[in-house]
C-alpha cells in the first residue's frame, strides 16, 4: 500500500486486487474525490467502482461483535 494513501486507510482484498475504502456517506466530505484523485496522481489505474451501503444488520452484527472482542470487527 503506498504510504501517500494513508490518510484514507484503505485495505487491500482479493490478493491485492481490490482496494476497500469505507466510510460515512452522511458526511459531507466522504474522502471519496480526493482518493480516486490520489489514485490518479499515483498512475494507479482501475476498471471498476463498487460501492454499498451497510445493512442494518451489518451495522448490529458489526456492533456486537465489537461488544464481544473489545475491539472494532
Amino acid at each position: 500500500m503506498p504510504a501517500e494513501l494513508a490518510e484514507w486507510s484503505p485495505t487491500l482484498k482479493a490478493d491485492g486486487n481490490e482496494l476497500e475504502y469505507v466510510f460515512d456517506s452522511n458526511l459531507e466530505k466522504t474522502g471519496v474525490p480526493s482518493l480516486l484523485r490520489k489514485l490518479s496522481d499515483l498512475g494507479i489505474a482501475f476498471k471498476d467502482l463498487h460501492t454499498s451501503q451497510s445493512s442494518l444488520e451489518d451495522i448490529f452484527v458489526s456492533l456486537v461483535h465489537r461488544d464481544k472482542t473489545g475491539a472494532a470487527a
